[in-house]
């Protein structure tokens, strides 16, 4: 028995983060965690970088709303669903995830919750857990699944690590090269392919 792990974000959209960073006209807001494995260290400072520009969790949620699917992931995804199990695992957050679930029929998504204070602001961070993609693999695992798992970012290595197969998508050359036991893949129907052959 087989469930598929992805990341979200670089995989199935594009960056929020980059996009918030396009609208908002703030370019440190670019840096992800393709650029910074900290994931709790990159949070920490972009809260406070958003409050220190008095920007709030609806600001952000605005430029979601405008962000569609890359091109074929839908697609993708449908298919994929209809041969296997499926979970998206982000460390993105429910507030930010709700609206990009609905555009793809409400896949199942394990992601974090967000802190937000009275007025507005993002206050700080609530994880599901530590670790939480490999976590939620090894879970997987012990309930008897066979977990495959792809992503772009070094957040998403230890779960490709853990899996039975793993791949990098539309990852950085660094990554690609640094981590060259892992196919990469540029477009979906060669990821496809590939996922279906590891079944």
């Amino acid at each position: 028995m087989n469930v598929v792990c992805l990341d979200m974000e670089g995989v199935i959209y594009p960056e929020i983060w980059i996009a918030f960073s396009e609208e908002s006209g703030i370019p440190e807001l670019r840096r992800t965690t393709r650029d910074e494995p900290d994931y709790d260290k990159l949070m920490k400072w972009r809260i406070s970088l958003l409050k220190e520009r008095g920007l709030k969790l609806k600001d952000v949620q605005n430029t979601i709303a405008k962000i569609h699917p890359l091109p074929g992931a839908k697609e993708f995804l449908d298919e994929l669903r209809s041969i296997t199990q499926v979970i998206i695992l982000s460390d993105t957050f429910s507030q930010f995830a709700q609206p990009l679930m609905e555009q793809l029929g409400w896949p199942t998504i394990f992601c974090n919750e967000l802190v937000i204070d009275d007025e507005g602001y993002i206050a700080d961070i609530k994880m599901r857990c530590e670790h939480s993609k490999l976590t939620t693999v090894r879970g997987l695992q012990a309930i008897g699944y066979d977990t495959i798992a792809a992503g772009d970012s070094y957040n998403d290595l230890e779960m490709i690590e853990a899996s039975k197969a793993g791949f990098l998508f539309r990852s950085t050359e660094q990554i690609k090269k640094d981590y060259p036991q892992y196919p990469a893949f540029e477009e979906f129907d060669e990821f496809l392919d590939a996922i279906k052959a590891a079944l």
